[in-house]
């Protein structure tokens, strides 16, 4: 017992003589704006901090912000920032000459540590979890990243300044489970007066198994229900499913104790209903949307994934239907809930199915295909049977012109579908919501 006690006391004798607090005491870190004054909205602002030690294991979220002028807080881990501690930068699109030089939050090793939005309270780590940081991992620096909405408290006559952004809950003690962030997300628009699925799914290939413990959900003001799930032998097991007008926390996942590991899909789902007169695309601004999943995991020993983001184009250019694998992904066995708002027990059912010239795969009343009582089929044998040669060769050149333009249409869909999940990685990287080397199968 002695043996114990000597090294302990003189941890805490060295400890006091130095002025530093013991290493199992909890300490905080402050990442606040220092007194910005944001003019423009929709202005993104980046503040970075070098982690000096070894090993910092947060524990914990203190958000301070107020949803009526701050539309989103972001932590980001970096091995290196887009800019250097001390300065303060654009870290978005929208930017302008108040917010001083350009960037995005992480130069190299991006990944999101935490999110806030909506009045979230703080949020606390389960006992012996933790975010393993600091200069002997890959996450050498914090960046907070706050999104401006409203900037009118900046404007004459008030003149005021923000101090928005986070505090850290830290401690020095190793615990025994390394926490981690998986996104998912979409690209893809919303037409108007629409419900509308915008849906993403990617295997695990990495041999590491996380159990997610906590998912939060983001939109903007369309977003009625979004869920996830992880599917395994063809069976689709939710992670967790909220209407993201809820104040946008980490919730307790769904199913507690599950794992997530090599070969298992994960799948989410945004239920999406625009209620406008225009049509409304994922983007970066409060008038844009977006579609995003979180699951916050831990591991029971590192490393945590490398690949944290999966991301999809969205609709009309992708569907949980046009996942390549529709065997393991079981799509008939997708639970009916995905579109139940929680607390109500009818789905939100997609009604775009006229809406996008290009993509009409649903059977409609009045044109092939259903008929009421009668057979399409008999139908047509019966005038194709009345038909004179001449107009049943021109029928034939006809339809040989028409499987033509549809072929071309195809090709020009699946262009168009490729050059949006181009354009749309490029923007979710230029915003910093999915790492440069992105990872998994749209």
């Amino acid at each position: 017992m002695a043996s114990v006690m000597i090294p302990l006391l003189l941890s805490v004798m060295v400890s006091g003589l130095l002025g530093h607090p013991p290493p199992w005491k909890e300490q905080q870190i402050n990442m606040l704006m220092p007194g910005v004054k944001p003019t423009v909205p929709d202005t993104y602002l980046c503040k970075s901090v070098k982690m000096e030690d070894d090993h910092t294991y947060i524990t914990g979220f203190i958000p301070n912000a107020d949803a009526n002028i701050a539309h989103h807080v972001l932590l980001y881990g970096c091995e290196e920032p887009g800019a250097e501690p001390g300065r303060i930068w654009n870290c978005g699109e929208m930017a302008s000459s108040s917010a001083g030089p350009h960037a995005g939050p992480c130069r190299t090793g991006l990944n999101i540590l935490y999110a806030w939005a909506m009045e979230a309270p703080r949020l606390s780590l389960p006992p012996d979890v933790s975010f393993n940081v600091g200069q002997a991992t890959s996450t050498k620096y914090l960046v907070v990243q706050v999104h401006y909405k409203n900037v009118s408290k900046f404007l004459p006559p008030e003149n005021g300044e923000d101090h928005s952004g986070l505090t850290l809950v830290t401690t020095q003690v190793p615990s025994q489970k390394q926490a981690g962030v998986y996104i998912m997300s979409t690209g893809g628009s919303l037409p108007s007066h629409t419900v509308e699925y915008f849906e993403v799914a990617c295997e695990m290939t990495e041999d590491v198994e996380i159990f997610p413990f906590a998912f939060r959900t983001h939109a903007h003001s369309l977003g009625r229900v979004i869920s996830g799930y992880r599917i395994r032998d063809g069976v689709w097991t939710e992670i967790g499913r909220k209407d993201p007008r809820l104040p946008e926390m980490f919730y307790n996942a769904t199913n507690q104790g599950i794992s997530v590991r090599r070969g298992d899909i994960l799948a989410a789902r945004c239920t999406m209903h625009d209620t406008t007169d225009h049509t409304v695309s994922i983007g970066a601004t409060q008038k844009d949307e977006m579609c995003n999943f979180y699951i916050m995991y831990y591991v029971n020993k590192p490393p945590t994934l490398q690949v944290d983001s999966c991301f999809s184009p969205g609709p009309p250019y992708w569907y949980w239907k046009d996942y390549p694998d529709q065997e393991k992904l079981n799509l008939d066995a997708a639970p009916d809930t995905a579109s139940v708002i929680p607390g109500t027990n009818s789905p939100l059912k997609r009604n775009v199915s006229q809406a996008y010239a290009f993509e009409s795969s649903e059977e409609v009343e009045g044109v092939p295909g259903r008929f009421n009582d009668v057979l399409a089929d008999d139908i047509i044998d019966q005038a194709i049977e009345e038909l004179d040669p001449q107009s049943l060769l021109y029928l034939v050149q006809e339809l040989a012109e028409e499987e033509e333009w549809q072929q071309q249409q195809q090709q020009q869909q699946e262009a168009q579908r490729q050059e949006m999940l181009l354009r749309e990685r490029q923007r979710q990287m230029a915003l910093g919501q999915i790492p440069a080397l992105y990872g998994g199968r749209p």
